[in-house]
């Protein structure tokens, strides 16, 4: 059952303050850099964004992940981190790797996002 799942998970916070950038181009040094047909999106340190290259930009975000290794197969991992958050009025903002799932949110939501993701079972 996907509640069992995160009990016992442990939230890991990135260091620093991260900003979505709609971009003009890629950058060696971000976070992930995203191409689709329409645009680049970067995400990287607010500290790394230089404003030539901005197109356009959200700013003060926390990148949290969970320390493990998440399986292709698990339905609904990502839905239920949004379904809590949502309770909260917090906006999320999602990175997939093959196996890692990262969520961005604003920084004056990371203490009612722990709150909530506590209740889930999950550590921090």
């Amino acid at each position: 059952m996907l509640e069992d799942y995160f009990k016992g998970l442990k939230l890991v916070v990135l260091d620093g303050e991260y900003a979505v950038v709609k971009s003009k181009r890629f950058y060696e040094d971000a976070f992930a850099n995203i191409k689709d047909e329409r645009e680049i999106t970067v995400i990287i340190k607010e500290s790394k964004v230089k404003k030539k290259d901005v197109i356009a930009l959200e700013n003060d975000f926390k990148i949290f992940t969970f320390d493990t290794i998440i399986p292709f197969n698990l339905i609904g991992f990502i839905a239920k981190i949004a379904e809590i958050l949502s309770k909260q009025n917090i906006s999320i903002f999602t990175i997939s790797t093959f196996t890692t799932e990262y969520v961005l949110v604003k920084k004056k939501d990371l203490p009612d996002t722990i709150k909530s993701l506590k209740k889930l079972g999950v550590k921090v």
